[in-house]
Formats: C-alpha cells, structure tokens, sequence
C-alpha cells in the first residue's frame, strides 16, 4: 500500500501520512496538466516548488517517497505500477464524485486499485453539511452559525462571543491618508525553488500564446510565496501579531499601492494543506483573548476561513459539473484582452490586473467588486472569467473559483447568490483611492470619458429586466431606471455599445 498525495494535499500532520507512517508516499508531477490552460508561472513555482520540498522533508525523515515526473498523470502511475505492481493507493477524496471516478479510472487502467480517505484540509465533512443542508438551500450565513456552535469557535455558553454574530458594519472603513500596512513576508526561494523557477520559465516560455483563450503574464516579480510547513507558519505569526489587528476595519478597502493591505495572505498555504484551518482559526481567536486584536477583525477571518471556505467546498461538490457551465443571465461577451495585459485607461482595473500579473494575487474585494462587477455588468460569459481566475491566481483551483466566479461573482447560476453584486462607480469611488487618478470620470454615465462602470451598470440591469426586477433585493435598484427616461436610457445603451465595441477594440 502506498500513500498517495496530489499536489494540493500536502498534509503531514494529519490524514494518511500521519495514520500510515510505515509506508511509502507517491506523488507525480504532470507537465501536461500544467499546460492545459495558461496558468501564471508564480502558481506553477508555487506548486511544484511545495511538492519538492514536501518531498525532501519526508526523505530527510527517512520516509521513502516515490517521485514520478512524468508528462502525463497516467504515465506517472504506470511507472509507478510498473515498478509496483498491484499496489493499492490510499488518497484524500477529491471535490466531486465525478473527479473521483476519474481518478479510478486512471489508477485502474495503470494496473492498481485506489482507496479514498476523508479531505483533512476542511473541518465541515460532507455528511455534516448534507445534513445541515436537507433542506437544499444554500444560507451563508446559518452555515456560518452552524458551524460556530459545530467548532464553539468565539462561542461562549451557547451565545456568541460579545453577543453578535458578525461586525459587518465595523468593518467597511477606508483608511485614513497617513495609514501605511505592515509590509507582508517575503520567502527568499532557496535552491530547490530556484530549481523550479528555472524549469518554469524554460520549459513554459513562449507556450502561452498557444493555449485556450491565450494570455501572457509577461514579466512577473520575483517569487516569494511559502512554500514549506515551516514558511507557512512563519507567515500565519507574521500576520497575526503585525496585520490581523486591522484586517477588519480596512477589509474591504483598496489602495492603488497597496496589493495586501492587511491581509493574511494565507489562502495557498491553505490550499495547499500546509496549513490547516483549525490552527489559524485558533491563532487568530488566542490573539482576541489575550487581548491582542479587536473581536470586529477576528470574527471577520474566522468567517472567511470557517464560514466562507467551507461553504463554496460544499456548493461546489453538490452542484457540480452543472455550476461550472452555468449562465442563467445569458451573458455572452469575450473576456477582454486588457484581463491579460492590463492595457486599459480604467485606473482600478489597470492596477488590479497588474497586481495579478505581477504576483498572481489580488484581494477578495478587489477579486468581487472590481474583475467580477466588471464582467458582470458587462456581460463576459461566466466560464471565460472563471477560466481566466483559475490560471491567474495562486491560490485557485476549481472548487474556489467556480463558486466564487460563475456564482458570487457573475451571479451565473442563482444556487446561493441572493442578488448581483453589480454597482457602478460608486461603490469603487467609495471603498478606494483609484478615481482620483482616473481619466474617466466617475460622476458621468454618458458622453465622452465617462466611467464605463455607470453606463454598464444601468445597461446591465435594464437589459435583464425580466430576470431581476421581481428579486426583493433589487427594488431599490429598478426604483432609478425608473427614473430614466427613455431618451436617457437609450444613450446609456448607446455608450455602453461603445465601451464594448472599445474593449474588444484595445483602447478602454
């Protein structure tokens, strides 16, 4: 029997690593699944760099590790098998079950059989949450409750602690002009990482351009992501003693020089499973109790981790494959070129876009309000964006971003979004510094360097009419178009043609 661990399940404290110690660990990298869609090389590094180091700690233990690279998965676990011969593996389960057979499959046609373990980067099983959820509807929020009085996380005596349930409204502040963030970690790659970046740029060079939907990430900054346990909690301190305490208020803010503000940064350690979700959740909650960070920034990241995490897993692997082709909008559009490149006039999306570019990152209001409003309003098919999500961000994978983009973001299938997050300048004006600097004008839905934010967003919510007025959450919304007039409405489509017909053309 050997254990066999993917590339994002890299958990040694727990799980069959921990449960087996006297036998062997698989892992394969497969140069082909890194080519199947233009991913930024800062995930690949990322990655394959993690899977390397994995492997040489469980060595330096005297674990015996079988390392396959391979071009393929299935040439991988043939050698494998070849070397190995009716040789059972033990693997966390993956997201669906339709993943889960293909990886029967695959290990079947290579001459073994595969056992499936619980996924130990997650403290919700699926029973749990087809439990909580026989009813079949999706509520965020009485999850999130659930899953407090589950944990008895920030509980106390049934009740939460400091008596609500989250401070949403203490945590939509933008930061004064002289506020400066504690600078994030940086990981100086060593030999093995260097090893990696090297095989990165020379054997991906030049490739990107072939792939589906293209894309060059062109020239991004020096990699510095962890990408061992020791890093990872080097960096989970590192934001709980220096950032957490302003991560709530300053949450949702965006600053045209400050890609992380303050926050935690962990996610791909988290994907990776180099962190696990109960220790992060407990770091930040001992900070509150010994005083050191206010319950309003604490609650806020137990609720992304606890809550929101878990939640988008569960949705993804009930309503899976259905989600990922979801467009209950109709919404037909072709991404933009500036997605890839960032040749765009529009100062937020320019900045959030080269963020990406430069580092594969950008923050969750910057992932939602900005690249997603944008699409939304716009009307870019949701598994165009969603694709270009998954190849960018370092810290994506399908069941992260399908949810989050097709659903939260492009409001693509109605499963648990109660509304579109749709809105015009407003909302960018309001949580960032990016229209001062802007030459369009934010004040302006029509005629010549008016925001496209406002005439899309007008655009946006009369041509679905039919779908979204009769959502109680939009009353207000069709309350002001109508207000308009048709004369007015007639050139906001007008401008609105024109912004698309500016995009497709590279010069928005």
């Amino acid at each position: 029997m050997t254990v066999w661990l993917r590339g994002d399940h890299l958990v040694r404290r727990s799980g069959p690593v921990a449960r087996r110690p006297d036998e062997p660990v698989l892992l394969i990298e497969s140069e082909a699944f890194a080519r199947k869609i233009p991913y930024h090389p800062h995930k690949l590094i990322l990655l394959f760099s993690a899977m390397r180091h994995f492997r040489d700690e469980l060595r330096a233990d005297g674990r015996p590790v079988r390392y396959q690279q391979a071009e393929t998965f299935e040439d991988g676990l043939e050698a494998h098998f070849e070397a190995t011969p009716d040789d059972t593996l033990v693997t966390h389960r993956p997201q669906t079950g339709a993943a889960q057979s293909r990886l029967e499959s695959l290990v079947a046609d290579a001459g073994g059989t595969v056992e499936f373990v619980a996924d130990e980067r997650f403290l919700c099983s699926p029973s749990q949450f087809d439990g909580w959820c026989s009813d079949g509807r999706y509520r965020h929020e009485d999850f999130y409750r659930f899953m407090r009085r589950e944990t008895g996380y920030l509980m106390a005596n049934g009740d939460p602690v400091g008596g609500e349930w989250n401070y949403d409204d203490q945590n939509r502040e933008t930061p004064p002009d002289e506020w400066t963030p504690t600078a994030p970690p940086q990981f100086e790659p060593d030999d093995v990482t260097r090893d990696v970046v090297e095989w990165v740029e020379t054997t991906f060079e030049g490739s990107y351009d072939e792939r589906p939907y293209g894309g060059d990430w062109a020239d991004p900054e020096p990699f510095r992501w962890p990408v061992t346990r020791r890093q990872a909690v080097r960096a989970l301190d590192h934001f709980v003693t220096n950032r957490l305490p302003e991560f709530g208020p300053y949450q949702d803010a965006m600053l045209d020089d400050e890609w992380a503000m303050s926050h935690s940064l962990l996610s791909t350690s988290l994907n990776l499973g180099l962190l696990g979700p109960d220790e992060v959740i407990e770091r930040a909650i001992a900070a509150y109790e010994d005083g050191d960070a206010p319950l309003n920034s604490v609650e806020g990241f137990v609720r992304q981790v606890l809550g929101w995490r878990e939640f988008l897993r569960h949705v993804y692997r009930r309503e899976m494959p259905d989600l990922s082709e979801a467009n209950q909008l109709g919404a037909s559009e072709a991404l933009p070129d500036f997605y890839w490149d960032g040749d765009t006039d529009m100062a937020c999306l320019s900045d959030v876009v080269d963020g990406v570019r430069e580092r594969g990152y950008s923050h969750h209001i910057e992932r939602l309000m900005i690249l997603a409003n944008f699409g939304l309003i716009y009307g870019v098919e949701p598994a165009q964006l969603n694709r270009w999500f998954h190849a960018g961000y370092v810290d994506a994978f399908h069941w992260v971003t399908t949810p989050n983009v097709v659903e939260m973001g492009l409001y693509g299938a109605g499963v648990f979004a109660t509304k579109p997050y749709a809105s015009s300048a407003n909302y960018v004006d309001k949580m960032s510094d990016y229209c001062s600097g802007c030459p369009y004008y934010k004040t302006k839905t029509t005629g010549d360097g008016a925001c496209p934010f406002n005439a899309l967003y007008w655009d946006f919510l009369d041509r679905n009419e039919d779908t979204l007025r009769s959502n109680h959450r939009m009353g207000l919304m069709y309350s002001h178009v109508d207000n308009k007039s048709d004369e007015e409405l007639t050139e906001i489509h007008e401008r609105a043609a024109e912004i698309r017909d500016m995009a497709a053309e590279g010069e928005l």
